[in-house]
């Protein structure tokens, strides 16, 4: 017969504690439904057809990542630039220029990137766009500003974060939303600025996560039977 006479204190410790891991990993569990299911969500967006600011506006935040067709102009004298780096690490420069749509609102538009020895407009004159245009890019709400990032140099319009706010007020325009459209990757002339930079990035180390809890939750389990066997309280009694 299978006898057990569990100490009460360790016995309540352990049942908290296995509770909290078994917690945590359920969690972990459906923090890994809705990530998956905010990555289908956007792959979806991209592939939509694309639509047009009002009615990415009237969408309010569902309209991120989708794809949005524009007619206006650029306002090249008021180009701003924001530090990155490409897909090999290389550090960059995205160009960010106002577009002004012929009803008279305004977008900020991330026109692509350029290099170091790029960043003067006027290297890259032929890809300076005068006339009205037509473009296509993707709505994007940047990410929230760090704690640690650099000031920007105002004096050279070079920003190190996408502070669309900060930006549209110095080069005095108001936004129809705060909101970056990141052009495609139809080629400028001249290759730069070169769009289709958007990346779509989420770190899903959910499933892992929830391993870890499960398992933490499994050798305390074990670690609690063990215990218990070697002081001669859980066994088996003829």
């Amino acid at each position: 017969m299978l006898t057990f006479r569990p100490l009460p204190a360790l016995t309540f410790f352990c049942a908290v504690l296995f509770a909290i891991l078994i917690t945590l990993g359920v969690w972990q569990l459906d923090r890994l439904q809705w990530k998956l299911g905010l990555i289908a969500e956007v792959q979806r967006n991209l592939a939509a057809s694309p639509i047009s600011l009002d009615e990415a506006l009237g969408l309010g935040p569902k309209a991120q990542y989708r794809r949005v067709a524009l007619d206006g102009r650029f306002d090249n004298a008021k180009e701003a630039y924001v530090f990155g780096t490409d897909n090999a690490g290389a550090p960059v420069y995205h160009v960010i220029v106002p577009f002004r749509l012929q009803d008279g609102r305004a977008l900020l538009v991330d026109r692509g990137i350029v290099p170091k020895e790029k960043l003067e407009p006027a290297t890259r004159s032929a890809g300076q766009i005068a006339a009205e245009t037509d473009i296509i890019g993707v709505w994007r709400v940047p990410d929230p500003l760090g704690w640690f990032t650099p000031a920007p140099d105002t004096a050279h319009h070079i920003w190190y974060a996408h502070d669309l706010t900060a930006i549209a007020k110095a080069d005095g325009i108001t936004l129809a939303a705060p909101v970056v459209v990141e052009a495609d990757a139809t080629p400028n002339h001249g290759g730069w600025p070169r769009g289709g930079q958007t990346r779509v990035t989420f770190r899903n180390e959910h499933l892992q996560y929830a391993i870890t809890w499960f398992g933490l939750a499994a050798v305390l389990l074990g670690v609690y039977i063990a215990y218990h066997a070697s002081r001669g309280r859980l066994g088996w009694k003829r």
